[in-house]
């Protein structure tokens, strides 16, 4: 894929399933660069937002409002309110990396790391693990986390995520994938397909999007996504998903046919839509990316978690071990 700046290789890997869908990986941020999914005509079609090369993912990280394609998010995704939090009568001052606050991990999160490849398995349900350690520190987090993630390519056409971590020291976690989905491939826009979210309250936020720690009732919200709308043009919000093992939500393009279903055992699901890199980078394939190119369906805890007391628990002690697990689904309808 490309050189580092340290000199450190990246290299990219995919996975492949008996119907001709493909995944594509590298082990800089443990990115989705691309994800081929089969149509019913036989098509295949890349369904998710990405670079060309290793140049342009390091680029985008320079850009005033990075867009984060594809990379594993973390020590936490979403934001920190003023960049702190208070664990075990200690108070730790982050990075801050949006406006006043931190978001997605800080200045230099999970996603701009080069992760180790710990496994390959080819054939039936192939797939890759992938490990980091995250030093005590590191963005003025506590303890040393230790991370493993493997991405799983079914033959029912799924793409599994299922995240493992251990910590030194009681500290702070939040992990997700950030890939901008576009069902009728990554050079068009999501305005016409369909979504689906299974929830019924969001989490009501401040101008600078900070969970106020108040919950919304979606019933006569222009969110209310329980029934099968168009995607907004503008949506940057936390979803609440209270039904574990059932659908937390869903894409659909009539164009294309191909409707993608996300199940998660995480409380929440926070819904962007995005993808504009200005004119700066252009896109995969030469497309120039804009604020409609792409949908993401972060499966997470709830942002500023650590400083809510009535928020999901997003502390990992020591002794314990996290465990999250994503899958996204394809189907041609």
């Amino acid at each position: 894929m490309g050189i580092l700046p340290n000199n450190e290789a990246i290299h990219s890997y995919k996975l492949t399933n008996k119907n001709g869908m493909q995944a594509t990986i590298i082990d800089y941020g443990a990115t989705i660069t691309s994800l081929i999914v089969p149509l019913e005509s036989g098509e295949l079609i890349d369904v998710v937002l990405g670079f060309d090369t290793l140049e342009k993912y390091l680029k985008s990280y320079s850009l005033s409002d990075a867009p984060y394609f594809g990379a594993t998010i973390g020590r936490y995704a979403g934001r920190i309110n003023n960049g702190t939090f208070t664990l075990n009568d200690k108070t730790y001052l982050l990075n801050k990396n949006n406006n006043n606050h931190s978001i997605h991990g800080g200045i230099i999160g999970f996603s701009q790391k080069k992760w180790e490849v710990e496994t390959i398995i080819n054939g039936e349900n192939s797939s890759i693990t992938m490990t980091l350690l995250s030093p005590a520190n590191e963005e003025n987090y506590p303890g040393d986390l230790s991370v493993s993630l493997t991405y799983t390519l079914t033959d029912d056409n799924e793409l599994q995520l299922e995240y493992n971590a251990t910590t030194t020291q009681d500290t702070i976690i939040n992990l997700t994938n950030h890939s901008y989905f576009n069902l009728n491939g990554h050079g068009s826009s999501v305005t016409d397909q369909e979504m689906i979210v299974n929830s019924d309250k969001i989490l009501e936020t401040s101008s600078e999007n900070i969970p106020t720690g108040n919950i919304l009732n979606l019933l006569n919200h222009p969110f209310d996504f329980r029934t099968p709308a168009n995607c907004p043009p503008i949506i940057d919000n936390s979803f609440i998903i209270e039904t574990k093992n059932d659908i937390a939500a869903a894409l659909y393009s009539p164009t294309s046919r191909l409707r993608m279903t996300v199940y998660t055992d995480q409380p929440s699901v926070h819904v962007f839509v995005g993808g504009n890199c200005s004119t700066e980078i252009k896109g995969k394939e030469n497309v120039t990316y804009h604020a409609l190119s792409g949908i993401c369906f972060e499966a997470q805890n709830y942002p500023d978690a650590p400083n809510q007391s009535r928020f999901p628990n997003s502390v990992l002690k020591k002794e314990d071990k996290y465990h999250h697990k994503t899958v996204y689904k394809f189907q041609c309808i």
